[in-house]
């Protein structure tokens, strides 16, 4: 959803023209034409004024276009006529950070936390930008803090699990992957993260059975995982189990022709099968695939 589409809709801009433009545009957003979202917003800052609640509409279409650098200045204009607006100054973090601009997007994370200490979105946020960069003590502090805000609050729960895990402490992460399963099992159907990161976990400590059933129940909650269906793969040749594990393999590169560990699997499991033909494919895609970065989750 358009983050600044209840301040769109709350303090709707004079003039019919105007309403129409902004109108327009959050529901070309909110249908995920970000195109047509950016052109309207667009329009709207010629017709409207300079309004804050637009450049951030605006900033944010962009951001889910692609549009970067142009989602950047958009923002930062949002900031500019409206310097403590907390979610501009979120949203920035998050552009920021995906053109590459770490401390950037770390800085512009810290102004929103210093207007709202109990940001959630950008608490959350910066959490994810430490355990990317592996400083996992800071990323379980952001998740506490959220925890402390709101116990039932799975994603933290979950991601205190990967950091846990990271520092090796696997006693505590498992307690807080078990609770994060336990507040999505029933509550939060779409959410398949909290099946598919202890899957993993139980994968790296050899409990195959347990890695599979869920994954596989990380798989049926997001059919569109490529992740999902690949660790599921490899739970299954880990109980060697390698005929059955095949369509799973063979659909993570469906979903994800780069997702390069899935081509290597799918290769060892042909070979072990004596599909040399196809072994030999799939490890000529892995080696070209090979040193391209990736972040899957």
């Amino acid at each position: 959803m358009l983050l600044g589409a209840a301040a769109l809709q709350a303090e709707q801009p004079q003039g019919q023209e105007c309403r129409d433009l902004v109108e327009h545009g959050r529901r070309a957003y909110e249908s995920r034409r970000f195109e047509t979202a950016i052109g309207d917003f667009t329009s709207a800052v010629n017709v409207c004024g300079q309004r804050t609640e637009i450049h951030l509409a605006l900033g944010e279409a962009q951001l889910m276009a692609g549009r970067l650098n142009a989602s950047i200045e958009s923002l930062r204009q949002a900031i500019r006529i409206e310097p403590k607006n907390v979610l501009a100054q979120k949203v920035l973090g998050d552009a920021l950070y995906l053109a590459g601009k770490e401390p950037e997007a770390e800085e512009s994370l810290k102004a929103a936390l210093a207007l709202d200490l109990k940001f959630e979105p950008a608490l959350y946020a910066l959490g994810r930008i430490y355990y990317q960069q592996n400083r996992f003590p800071e990323a379980a502090d952001q998740f506490q803090r959220i925890i402390e805000l709101d116990a039932k609050n799975y994603r933290a729960y979950d991601n205190l699990g990967l950091c846990y895990e990271a520092l090796h402490r696997d006693a505590e992460a498992l307690r807080y992957f078990l609770k994060a399963l336990d507040l999505v099992y029933k509550d939060h159907p779409e959410y398949d993260l909290a099946h598919a990161d202890l899957a993993d976990f139980f994968l790296k400590q050899n409990q195959y059975d347990k890695a599979f059933q869920l994954a596989a129940e990380a798989a049926q909650r997001n059919p569109n995982s490529a992740r999902d269906f690949f660790l599921t793969g490899k739970a299954l040749a880990a109980l060697n189990r390698d005929q059955l594990s095949l369509r799973w393999l063979e659909r993570a590169v469906e979903l994800d022709a780069s997702y390069r560990e899935a081509h290597y699997l799918l290769a060892r499991t042909y070979q072990k099968l004596g599909r040399k033909g196809d072994a030999d494919q799939e490890f000529a895609k892995f080696r070209e695939l090979n040193g391209k970065p990736v972040t899957r989750r």
